[in-house]
Order: structure tokens, then sequence, then C-alpha cells
């Protein structure tokens, strides 16, 4: 068959295969459908071009987060008996097809093509793409699991800071009236078609570099010098296996689908709102000291917070342990915010400090929760747990804003609004905070009646079951 290269059997790694060549095939993956968080570039662009509100447009990265988590959650089983190349493989295929579709909605101003194309079927490729690299990182780096991750996953973090200056030059080159210096400059909708056309090609080519490196490691396999007798010694770290399907009926995984979801949506409270908020902090007499350059320089900074967070920290927690991590950024976060709620309005300095350590919390998250998994479930089935436990992330996504923007609405006019009007949400997010905290608390390791028995997680592999 053509696509035999894809079978799992012939990605099993070779004596002398180097491990450290894992990590930048999982980047050239996550750093593609990372692209997800520099939608605002063209934003503007499809409201024009389709005559459309922003909450219509909005609507194509809702399509996407939500079928992130749905397919990561339905997929997962298959992601981990296919292998990772096989799966990487088909998130290029449907991230690459959602851009080319989504270019043709464009063209032919057909708005439920592009809600088809990038939302539905790219959200597909982002789930699939997003756990696929995890359970063969973690299984490459079972001394480093939090470090392994953290490279990964800080690419998904740190993708739109390359998408997001990328995607104006070249709309600047398909249009020339098109200034990516101007923030009032608006693209026509024939650039954004070819700048979606260009992306899904270009993407699906690097997203191949990284399909053609992973390796899965050979059976029995262990870096050098490693003790697992060492790893499985420490608190929270167990050596038995769950499979997917028990992980759901354990307490544990649901105190971890709730510390998520309430990390996110914390993190997203101030995402979403980063570049109107640091302008409404420092509003007098309807005026910002804040200029709109400075605010979208502050979500840029934001970005490179969001990314090494998932890095720093996630590989932290291989040192101070999975639980304590996340009662720093539960419990810290929560400082944070009543900080940013009480004082953050006096300072520039403040807020944009206290701001980035939040936005480092909420990525850290993400990086930190695959080790997490690892450590209660084994390394046998936890991509796929990990892909259920990401439809957090997908709820998160829809509350994060509507508490923010509920609370908002409520105060008063866009471009009005004072620090004082953020009271009421952001100390509603020190409350969600403290719900992710108790759950974080109440994490104790799975009961053995949870376990694969010998031999079912080699059977798995090979098919058997």
């Amino acid at each position: 068959m053509a696509l035999s290269f894809l079978d799992r059997e012939h990605t099993v790694a070779k004596p002398g295969y180097s491990r450290w060549l894992i990590p930048p095939a999982a980047l050239a993956i996550h750093l593609c459908i990372g692209q997800a968080y520099a939608t605002s570039v063209y934003k503007s662009a499809l409201v024009a071009h389709f005559e459309s509100s922003l909450t219509a447009i909005g609507v194509i990265f809702s399509i996407a987060i939500v079928m992130l988590g749905l397919s990561a959650a339905v997929l997962g089983t298959w992601v981990e008996r296919a292998g990772p190349r096989a799966a990487m493989f088909a998130s290029a295929c449907f991230w690459a097809s959602g851009f080319l579709v989504g270019a043709l909605g464009i063209a032919t101003s057909q708005l439920w093509l592009v809600y088809v194309g990038y939302g539905f079927i790219g959200g597909i490729g982002l789930g699939i793409g997003y756990i696929s690299p995890v359970s063969t990182l973690i299984k490459w780096f079972p001394d480093r699991p939090g470090l392994a991750t953290g490279m990964a996953i800080m690419g998904f973090g740190g993708g739109a800071l390359i998408a997001s200056p990328l995607s104006r030059q070249l709309m600047a080159g398909y249009d020339s009236g098109y200034d990516p210096t101007d923030p009032t400059s608006v693209a026509s909708g024939s650039a954004v078609t070819s700048l979606f056309v260009t992306l899904g090609i270009a993407y699906f080519l690097v997203m191949m570099l990284g399909v053609f490196t992973v390796k899965v490691p050979p059976p029995g396999w262990k870096p050098a010098g490693f003790d697992a007798a060492a790893v499985a010694a420490k608190p929270m770290v167990s050596t038995a296996n769950v499979s997917a399907a028990n992980a759901i009926r354990t307490p544990q995984f649901w105190f971890l689908w709730t510390v998520l979801f309430c990390n996110v949506t914390a993190g997203i409270g101030i995402l979403e709102q980063a570049a109107p908020m640091i302008q409404d902090f420092f509003r007098e007499d309807g005026m910002s000291s804040v200029a709109p350059a400075t605010a979208a320089g502050f979500v840029a900074f934001l970005s490179l917070f969001n990314m090494a967070g998932r890095f720093v920290w996630s590989s932290t927690s291989d040192y101070i342990g999975r639980k304590p991590t996340y009662v720093m950024y539960l419990g810290v976060g929560m400082i944070m915010y009543v900080l940013l709620a009480t004082v953050g309005h006096t300072s520039t300095v403040i807020f944009v400090l206290v701001a980035a350590v939040i936005l480092s919390f909420y990525g850290g998250g993400f990086a930190t929760v695959p080790a997490y998994l690892r450590d209660l479930f084994g390394t046998f089935q936890v991509g796929a747990i990990h892909g259920r436990l990401l439809t957090a992330w997908s709820a998160a996504g829809i509350a994060g804003p509507l508490i923010i923007n509920g609370f908002l609405d409520a105060q008063g006019t866009p471009g009005e609004l004072v620090a004082a009007d953020y009271r009421p949400a952001l100390f509603t997010m020190v409350a969600v905070l403290a719900v992710g905290f108790v759950a974080n608390a109440l994490v104790r390791p799975v009961a053995a009646r949870f376990h694969e028995r010998p031999g079912q997680t080699d059977e798995f592999a090979e098919g058997k079951v």
C-alpha cells in the first residue's frame, strides 16, 4: 500500500535513533496548528468581505476550538492504536483541507463554507494534531515528561507569533492597498483567499517534516541511566496503567477535568480581552493613556509568556511534582487576580507583570497536564485520556468569554469602560480558580481496581484488542 509507511510497525526506532529528534517533530505539528491563535489578524477583513458582524466571524474560531476538544476526545483511542505517524498525517490533511475549503468559501462569499472548512474540518485537524505527539513524547522521556510535553505544547502557544506577522506580510503581497503597519487598514477578501491557500499548502509541507521524523521507541526501551524505581518512588506517580475507558470512570479524571477547566477559564479571561483591557484600566475622562499600538504590543508580550510558561513551568514540575505545580497555578493565580482587581490600575508596570504571570500559568497548565495524566494513569493510553480531558478546554473556551463579556456588557459601553468595571469579572475568576484549587487538592492515586492486567497494554499495541 502507498501509505504503508504510516503503519505503527514502520515507525519503530532502530538502535542509535536519538530521542531528541522527537520534540522537533512534535513542534513541526504544534507550530502549524498554533495558527489558530492568530485568527484576529484577518478577522476585520472577513467582516468587511462578508458584510457580517464580529460575532458571526468569531463563530469560525469557536467551532474550531469546540471541534478540537471533541475530535481529541472521540479519536484519542484511534491515535494511540494507529501511532503518531498516521495521526500526524491525518492532522496535516484535515488542517490543510480546512484552509482550502475555507478559501473556497471566501472566494465564493459563502460564510457557511468557512465554518465547515476552517471551523469543522480544520478543527478536527487541531484536535488530532494537538494530542498526536503527546504519548510518544512521554514514552521517549519517562525521566522528564514535563520537559518533553512542554517543548511540544510550547509550539502551540508560539504558533501565533510566527503566523501573525507572516499573515500580514502575505496579505500585503496579495493586496497592494493593504498596509500591515496600519491597524485601521483592512485587506481584501481575495487577499485572505490567497492567504488561506498559501497557509494550507505551507502548513501541510511543514507538518510532513514531523510525519517523516517521528518514531516510537522499541519495546522495553529505556533511556541510559533511567531508574524506573526512583520515579515510581515519587509521590503521586504510578507504575500501573489505566485505559482511557477506565480513566473516565475515576474521580481523578474528573478532578483534573475541573482543574483544567478552571485554569483555562481564568486565563481566557485575560487573553480574550487583553488589548481593550489595558486601555480601559488606564482611562480617565473618556481617554486612555495607552495607545492602540501599545495595546497590540501588550498582546504580543502576553503571547510570549503564554509560550514560555508552557516550557518553564512544565519542566519545573518534573522536580517539584505535578500536584504542587497546580497548587501554584491556582493558588498564586488567585492572588494575581486579586492584585489585578485592586491595584492593577495604579501602574502599567504592575498591570503588565501581573497579567504576564497569569498567562504563564495559563500556558503552563496546558503543558503540565499530560505529565499529570501520565503520573496517575501510566503511559498505556495517555494520549487518548488527554484527548478526553481536552473537552474541558472546549467548555472553558465558551465559559471564559461568556463570564467576562457578560459582566462587561452589564457595566457599560465598550470604549468607555474603566478598571472598576472589570472588578466583578476578576473576582469571579478568583472564585473559579478556588474551585480548581479544591479539585486539585482532592486528587489521590488511582485505585488498583482500575489498573490494566499484565500484558493487556502489549496486546493493544499489537492490535489484538
